[in-house]
């Protein structure tokens, strides 16, 4: 049988075209009015959280891959964050059976860079690597240059990419937990732009030494964006993801002590704001991330400084992301940012029939009670957005249905 979709207006290599598109699949057959919609390849998130094995009272692989549906997301790589760290085939193994069992969308997990995420020694690397994203510590900065350089050459050896949290925990303080200027203002211990970017630096030059893919997850200072600008024009294999949130908020939109506001890195100035915006603009930024994050309501109910880092980000990634790009880039520039580009960045093609449907200048209102993710907290409750997903197709199966 067949779903058709009949007069929206269809990404197809980078340029809208009217058509039809009709796609095999299973059940009765389907025609969906798609006029006044935008059809484009579905979305894929380099870096979200879901939680299982290990913490399932947060997320789970169910839930999480069903929040990425409604966001539009067929494929999701997730981060290492879990109990036990995948540092071994054979922790990865029990990650891949849940996903095997319960995700409604492709799932690629990280393994970790060093052996438990604690930053010690890098990891051994597996032969089998056809359903792994690449190697992050994600949460951590690795500290040690030599553990870094160790995993970089183990990592170029088996043509994989390293996705790095950058983080210099000698430039910490203790409890850091909002930028700068935000800090001065709650009087509260703030995490700096240099943390950031000093790692961002050291990291650098070992990819000149490596060769080694390297990823710079939830950039998010004025002085990153500058380096991987200069990276990226020696030639060097370097390349970055901004999160939605990054990309709406910043500092200045802190009004209360509320942990919705809580995550890591912090909203930064207006400043780095502005850098981030130019950084998409010419390019130097590629891909849009979510940072998918969910916590329990308790532990996001502790103020900036007791609650969790992290928010979740995958419902309403598209239209945080339009909302805040809308009228600064293109609509095939913002969703080759979503789709075509952190697949590029995977080195796996875009599947052929994995779509989404979009109603592009739709009004949204964000309901956290609505989500499909166990995670409920977001600085966007109650916020007034553009753009919203209509629907997610995977293999030509409806897997999110908003015409419902």
């Amino acid at each position: 049988m067949a779903l058709s979709i009949r007069g929206a207006r269809v990404l197809r290599g980078g340029t809208f075209v009217n058509e039809d598109v009709f796609l095999d699949s299973p059940g009765p057959e389907r025609v969906i009015d798609g006029r006044g919609l935008v059809l484009a390849p579905a979305f894929c998130d380099l870096h979200v959280h879901l939680r299982e094995p290990g913490f399932a009272h947060k997320e789970t692989i169910k839930t999480g891959t069903r929040a990425a549906a409604r966001g539009g997301f067929t494929t999701v790589c997730a981060m290492p964050n879990l109990s036990p760290a995948p540092d071994s085939a054979e922790h990865v193994r029990a990650q891949l059976d849940i996903i095997d069992r319960d995700a409604c969308v492709e799932v690629l997990p990280y393994m970790s860079i060093t052996e438990g995420r604690s930053g010690g020694r890098a990891i051994e690397i597996p032969a089998d690597l056809s359903r792994i994203a690449g190697f992050s510590d994600d949460g951590n900065g690795v500290q040690p240059d030599e553990v870094m350089l160790c995993a970089m050459q183990r990592v170029r050896a088996a043509g994989s990419m390293i996705a790095a949290h950058c983080e210099d925990d000698s430039l910490l303080v203790p409890g850091g937990c909002v930028s700068t200027g935000c800090g001065e203002r709650f009087g509260l211990p703030a995490i700096s732009n240099e943390s950031e970017w000093r790692q961002i630096e050291r990291d650098i030059r070992l990819v000149e030494q490596t060769g080694c893919r390297y990823h710079v997850c939830h950039i998010s200072t004025a002085e990153s964006v500058e380096l991987v600008r200069r990276a990226k024009k020696r030639g060097l294999p370097v390349t970055c993801e901004v999160t939605p949130h990054h990309l709406l908020l910043c500092e200045d939109d802190i009004k209360s002590d509320d942990g919705k506001y809580k995550m890591n890195p912090p909203l930064r100035s207006a400043i780095d704001r502005q850098a981030l915006w130019d950084g998409v603009c010419d390019g130097t930024i590629e891909c849009i991330a979510t940072d998918h994050a969910p916590h329990t309501a308790e532990e996001k109910a502790r103020g900036l400084l007791k609650s969790a880092m992290g928010i979740v980000g995958l419902e309403t990634a598209f239209a945080v992301s339009r909302t805040a790009l809308g009228g600064k880039i293109t609509p095939e520039h913002l969703l080759a940012m979503l789709g075509e580009n952190p697949r590029r960045v995977l080195g796996r093609p875009v599947p052929e029939n994995d779509w989404v449907l979009l109603d592009w200048d739709a009004p949204v209102t964000v309901d956290p009670q609505a989500f499909f993710s166990m995670g409920k907290s977001t600085p966007f409750a109650g916020m007034a957005l553009q753009g919203r997903v209509v629907m997610t197709i995977r293999g030509g199966i409806v897997i999110y249905d908003g015409l419902c």
